[in-house]
């Protein structure tokens, strides 16, 4: 499937990642993040079970290769810096050929002669934005219109020398030379990354684990949330939260991701180790559905003494067994 969009920055052979987001030009990494997983939600194929599977297969191509795309140029910062060197070029190419460029929706045109230019960009571009994706044959319009937006936004700011920057930018220069690639072709196809970059919950899943192995569990936590909102039913995700969380010590979180991954999928290592962690540090069995019980020891019955504790601590600790520690010896 081929998204041809002839409007706006696109028609200066550029693929305008923010208009395909919805979301300003100067838009933080929080907001372009949290639009991005709207988006994934209302496109994910689960919102169209009433739908024929070649409305499915629509949605689906419309994540992959538009919205996916997008969001990983202006989510990487190496990317995201060369993207930004080339939006700003675009801007004062825009500028020095305002006489030959033409605005199809009213709302550009109207912001071409509005006097409060950022409080009324701002007004139009959430207008259109919470349009934009509610049904498939209108994102490309919408899109395209978000384009002109942006580019008589870009426009204004550049006759009054000033510069339109982002907080999710870093204030790094770069020569017209670097960002050569960072916007070419207004066809979207050409710019769909590698297979292996387009799974967006791949992304989330390899970030929360560096941040794991880094020992940055709070970050961990908000990468998988984030993933889990997009994909709710994803138990390689659910089955890593339940790790983070029991090396938090937060037992009773540990265990409802742990569950949840099991009943998606009953044979995810991550989470059937986890359990049997869980078991071992509470005595009794962790799992309410999804998943078997194991290893959990009979409550000594009344009157009974209980064995003394032996000194040594089994696995290398609490989380011996599950992050790979060796015995005491």
């Amino acid at each position: 499937m081929s998204f041809q969009i002839q409007r706006g920055l696109f028609n200066l052979d550029f693929i305008d990642c923010h208009a395909i987001l919805g979301v300003p030009v100067d838009a933080d990494a929080k907001e372009v993040r949290k639009r991005y997983l709207k988006i994934a939600r209302s496109l994910h194929p689960d919102s169209f079970s009433a739908s024929s599977e070649v409305e499915k297969q629509r949605a689906v191509e419309m994540l992959s290769k538009l919205v996916n795309p997008a969001y990983e140029k202006l989510s990487q910062e190496k990317e995201r810096t060369e993207y930004t060197v080339m939006l700003r070029l675009k801007g004062q190419q825009a500028a020095r050929q305002q006489d030959s460029l033409s605005l199809a929706s009213e709302l550009a045109q109207q912001l071409s002669r509005a006097n409060e230019i950022d409080q009324n960009y701002k007004k139009y571009v959430q207008q259109l934005s919470e349009q934009q994706y509610q049904t498939l044959d209108q994102i490309i319009e919408v899109t395209g219109q978000l384009s002109e937006l942006n580019l008589v936004y870009l426009m204004r700011k550049t006759a009054k020398n000033e510069t339109v920057t982002s907080s999710a930018t870093p204030n790094t220069t770069a020569t017209p030379s670097q960002a050569t690639n960072a916007g070419r072709s207004s066809t979207v196809p050409n710019y769909t990354p590698p297979a292996a970059r387009v799974n967006i919950i791949d992304q989330f899943y390899r970030r929360a684990e560096e941040y794991l192995n880094g020992n940055n569990l709070a970050k961990a936590v908000l990468e998988l949330r984030d993933a889990l909102q997009a994909e709710p039913n994803n138990a390689r995700c659910h089955s890593l939260l339940g790790t983070v969380y029991l090396k938090q010590n937060q037992m009773t979180m540990a265990k409802i991701h742990f569950n949840k991954a099991l009943q998606i999928n009953p044979a995810d290592e991550m989470a059937q180790k986890g359990i049997k962690q869980l078991e071992k540090l509470s005595g009794k069995p962790a799992t309410s559905t999804g998943g078997k019980s194991t290893g959990a020891k009979a409550t000594p019955k009344t009157g009974q003494k209980t064995p003394p504790k032996s000194d040594q601590s089994g696995g290398g600790g609490f989380f011996g067994g599950l992050f790979g520690g060796g015995k005491k010896k």
